[in-house]
């Protein structure tokens, strides 16, 4: 089924449910770039595991309007207004690469609601201490990522527009959502080719993609910066939300160094690392993860969640 509703500042949202209606409801937020659209499991598995999934397109992204500035705080501001419109209670949330860092928001931010959470191969925040941040990282993501931080320190368009550029030239994925793997391709390590070699999940991943920019490229460029900037609040925070933390030892896109950081710092952190894995490993992982966040969430607030 397909929604929109307003943010609180007025903004339109669009987002998406699948599978079961009456079943523990899961926000699966996308990764960057990514749209509602972005792969999940079918819904007869879905039906199957008792998860009714919503997903929506992040501001900038796919329908959604942009917000210009936004941080990735402003996350749980926007899954509230949408699980708030479906009448949701409690609820639980699941970030996949860019997608993680906005779940770890929902779980700081939003204790009483979210009943539990799972960030996949997941950055982490730009002020790490101790962490070397671009080590492990493929090229790509290093340009990108030091783009923005010259663009956020310097404040001047020219440096804006370098990150523009440096999107921009690198894929297209409206036009072309193929060239965004293609670009991508150079940095995956062995594992991640072969997930990336299905022919579902290719196709999955491309339409993904092209639905990101439906309406513009401003979805990925306020993700890249907002991954860059202050994310208004502190992973240590998670207290009391089971957040599971998933992520595959040969990711060289959110390299390993980051897991371990937060595994360190998030008190409530169940982290998983899969040894032989990479970071496309975490789309076929998806249904194990839905079946423990639904299991904690009911062990947390019972079994009407």
């Amino acid at each position: 089924m397909l929604g929109s509703v307003k943010s609180g500042d007025g903004r339109l949202l669009f987002f998406e449910t699948s599978g079961d209606p009456k079943g523990h409801p899961v926000f699966l937020l996308h990764g960057t770039p990514g749209s509602r659209v972005g792969p999940h499991p079918r819904a007869s598995v879905l039906y199957k595991l008792g998860i009714r999934l919503v997903s929506y397109d992040r501001p900038g992204y796919g329908e959604s309007d942009r917000l210009e500035g936004r941080a990735v705080c402003h996350a749980a501001a926007d899954v509230e207004a949408i699980a708030d419109h479906l009448g949701l209670g409690q609820f639980s949330v699941l970030g996949r690469s860019g997608g993680g860092p906005h779940a770890l928001a929902c779980a700081a931010l939003l204790p009483n609601q979210v009943a539990s959470a799972a960030a996949l191969v997941s950055i982490a925040p730009p002020d790490a201490d101790g962490l070397d941040w671009y080590e492990g990282m493929a090229q790509s993501n290093i340009d990108a990522y030091m783009a923005a931080s010259d663009a956020l320190d310097d404040g001047s368009e020219a440096c804006l527009d370098r990150l523009k550029a440096n999107l921009a030239s690198n894929a297209d994925a409206k036009a072309n959502p193929g060239s965004l793997l293609s670009w991508l391709t150079p940095g995956m390590p062995a594992a991640d080719r072969v997930v990336v070699g299905h022919g579902g999940i290719r196709g999955l991943l491309l339409d993904n993609y092209q639905t990101s920019a439906a309406r513009s490229s401003f979805g990925w460029l306020d993700d890249v910066l907002s991954f860059r900037r202050d994310w208004g609040f502190e992973p240590g925070k998670i207290v009391e939300v089971p957040t599971m933390l998933w992520h595959g030892e040969h990711d060289t896109f959110s390299p390993v160094g980051h897991f371990r950081w937060l595994a360190a710092r998030i008190p409530s952190a169940t982290p998983v690392l899969e040894r032989e894995a990479a970071h496309f490993a975490a789309l076929p992982a998806v249904p194990h993860i839905l079946a423990w966040l639904r299991d904690r969430a009911r062990e947390r607030f019972g079994a009407a969640v």
